[in-house]
């Protein structure tokens, strides 16, 4: 028999060690941990001890991400409360762009609207925007987070340094929807907005923030 032939055997056998317990304590086998020579026993409560270290770590993160995961709800409640407690319809953008970077952390934030009603032509949100970047939100399915690569979009934002990454937000209410406006996310860091970056949660940004701004839209 080869070894292969054992190993099948055993595989097949898998009482074998309960009918010869003694051999147990006659297999030696060579600790990678230890460096040693150790019984199969041994080697097993190795195996054991190693699998657990691993489920620990699995563990560790899984708490960290629900910790991080909670932390990010309990802001979006906070952004979606100060929303709904807004008095005037024309204080919206205000409200809905300040507290994103309050709550968020976020250097700026701004937004433009098209087609407003005509009670908010005359607003900041409403400033007139070019076809392209209208074009550019319309093909938008989710989400563009990347490098600020000249957009248009990017010199809405008044900063004192280079806006070196971005994130914009189509606003429509539902993907078969036209889309109304863009909302933007600006940041010196380049490392803050990239086009590897999970974009679940700003898709739900964006459709809170469609909701809210629906009533300027002039439909």
């Amino acid at each position: 028999m080869n070894s292969n032939d054992i190993a099948e055997y055993l595989s097949q056998h898998p009482h074998f060690f309960e009918e010869h317990a003694e051999l147990l304590a006659q297999i030696k086998l060579t600790s990678p941990v230890m460096g040693r020579t150790i019984s199969l026993q041994e080697r097993q409560m190795e195996v054991v001890r190693e699998k657990l270290k691993v489920m620990e770590l699995r563990l560790s993160d899984l708490m960290r991400i629900a910790q991080d995961n909670d932390v990010i709800t309990h802001r979006f409640q906070q952004w979606t409360r100060e929303l709904l407690m807004a008095r005037n319809d024309v204080d919206l953008p205000y409200i809905l762009t300040r507290n994103l970077q309050e709550i968020f952390d976020l250097p700026h934030a701004t937004l433009r609207l098209w087609d407003v009603a005509p009670d908010f032509t005359h607003t900041w949100f409403a400033a007139p925007t070019t076809e392209d970047v209208q074009l550019f939100a319309k093909g938008l399915r989710t989400p563009f987070c990347g490098a600020n690569n000249d957009f248009e979009a990017a010199a809405w934002i008044e900063a004192a340094q280079p806006v070196k990454s971005i994130a914009m937000l189509p606003l429509r209410l539902s993907p078969e929807d036209p889309c109304f406006g863009l909302l933007v996310l600006g940041s010196p860091d380049p490392a803050r907005f990239t086009k590897d970056m999970a974009t679940d949660f700003l898709s739900k940004i964006a459709n809170t923030s469609s909701a809210a701004l629906l009533c300027m839209i002039d439909v």
